[in-house]
């Protein structure tokens, strides 16, 4: 996988935007590598899909799919939560997005994975990794930029789903916190920034369950001209503050003692598609990577002052899913 850096990612992403030039980009989480395909329909290198526009469809292919994962155990996952709760409780941080790698093992290929899913943004980089994410980092059409972070899943089983998590005090916590920072990560690049909803859900289905996730829709006016900073723009706003935290740069090094030094790559970065007019991308969730011949299942979830170990836990196996057809 070829890769430039960010700022060379940006500089083209801008004079592209200039000229109303369709690109393809992506970013990884610790800004060290990025993406980058101008007139991306006019390549099958990298498959990908979202609301904009892509250059794969959905299949009608029905595989019965079967996942076994190997996940990080209790006491392991524990000592990770403990370093994010010392450092939580000194201040450092108010919101700590804590992620995993899973061993998995799976009768579908990266191919057929990429090919069946229905989810809104899906990329997938041969020999490398497919994502099937839920969720937007932002959109921006006309002068209008919109970012719709995603923070609280629940069971969609659990009788009163939606009442328990709406009304769940960590959960609130939680998602305020994410809206308040990327309130201000547009507010870098935009006027007029106002949080249009705030805590909806949505339903996600899955072959294992359907799951609740709470979002909400903050929005600004960019200045005109905007096609030739998108670049810039984009690069303000990294890492997504869904999946890292606030404050970003305390959060950042939590996140690095807490992770053990292990790089998240492209996973929680974000990709993106640019058709000449407007943009749309999404965070690089819901994520499975190769390496070494070896297939890995990424997931994790944002530890608050008041989270419970044993429930994070559970969240980043309940993560741990196939896409539907």
């Amino acid at each position: 996988m070829k890769t430039i850096s960010p700022r060379d990612a940006a500089i083209q992403m801008n004079k592209c935007g200039a000229s109303h030039t369709p690109f393809l980009f992506a970013f990884d989480f610790e800004l060290e590598h990025a993406l980058f395909i101008e007139n991306p329909l006019a390549q099958s290198n990298i498959l990908f899909r979202t609301p904009l526009g892509g250059n794969k469809t959905v299949t009608n292919k029905q595989i019965d799919t079967q996942l076994t994962a190997t996940p990080i155990t209790f006491e392991a996952y524990q000592q990770r939560f403990d370093i994010v709760s010392r450092g939580l409780h000194r201040g450092n941080s108010f919101l700590t997005n804590l992620t995993v790698q899973t061993p998995i093992s799976c009768n579908a290929s990266m191919l057929d994975i990429f090919e069946m899913s229905k989810a809104p943004y899906c990329i997938f980089v041969p020999n490398h990794f497919v994502c099937f994410s839920p969720e937007i980092f932002v959109r921006i059409e006309g002068n209008t930029i919109s970012t719709y972070p995603m923070k609280g899943t629940i069971d969609a089983s659990l009788s009163n789903a939606e009442e328990i998590i709406l009304n769940d005090p960590k959960e609130t916590a939680e998602h305020v916190t994410v809206v308040d920072l990327l309130r201000n990560d547009l507010g870098l690049n935009a006027n007029n920034v106002e949080v249009a909803r705030f805590r909806y859900i949505e339903k996600i289905a899955t072959p294992q369950r359907s799951i609740l996730q709470v979002s909400s829709e903050i929005r600004g006016t960019l200045g005109d001209n905007w096609q030739a900073n998108i670049g810039d723009i984009l690069l303000k706003m990294l890492p997504a503050g869904s999946v890292s935290g606030a404050p970003k740069t305390a959060t950042l090094n939590l996140i690095r003692e807490a992770e053990q030094g292990e790089k998240r790559g492209f996973y929680t970065g974000v990709f993106g598609y640019y058709d000449g007019e407007a943009l749309d991308s999404g965070v690089l969730i819901r994520y499975i990577e190769e390496i070494d011949g070896k297939n890995f299942f990424r997931s994790g979830g944002g530890i608050t002052v008041n989270s419970n170990c044993l429930s994070e836990y559970n969240e980043i196996i309940e993560k741990i899913y196939l896409p539907t057809t």
